[in-house]
């Protein structure tokens, strides 16, 4: 399944900021006039709904692990090991793309600054270049120690 039709939690905050579900947000940013901030914008809420699904998966794969039910000879403290560090790595992914996706809405004009002067029936949609810059995600420490 395509990410972009993944759930993600900035969903309800994207149709809020921009006026649209993600839907047709998707199916603006094709659009030749398309924003560059709502292309960016929905660029990290893919990273974003793939990383959540990240963290689900192993959060689900740990808990079927630790099950009442399950029988405690197939627990393995390697794999559950495993388990932690692909967790902590998704959830460093997740809060990186939330936190580029919060500066980059946070950036851009309110709505009614956005809606003056523009032309279109959808002045939401319609952003200027210039609401575009994004400061990079901060660095996991194990991504820092890596470089």
């Amino acid at each position: 399944m395509s990410a972009r039709h993944k759930p993600s939690s900035a969903d309800d905050r994207l149709h809020q900021v921009f006026g649209a579900p993600v839907g047709d947000l998707y199916t603006a940013a094709v659009l030749p006039d398309a924003s560059p901030a709502l292309a960016r914008a929905l660029e990290l809420r893919s990273f974003l709904a793939v990383a959540e699904e990240q963290v689900a998966r192993v959060r689900d794969r740990v808990h079927a692990a630790m099950a009442p039910d399950r029988d405690m000879n197939e627990l393995s403290a390697e794999a559950l090991r495993w388990d932690q560090q692909w967790l902590q790595a998704a959830l460093e992914a997740r809060d990186g793309y939330r936190t580029a996706l919060d500066q980059l809405l946070h950036a851009m004009p309110a709505p009614k600054q956005r809606s003056r002067g523009a032309r279109t029936a959808q002045p939401a949609l319609s952003l200027s270049p210039s609401t575009t810059a994004v400061a990079p995600a901060p660095m996991s420490a194990g991504a820092a120690r890596a470089r």
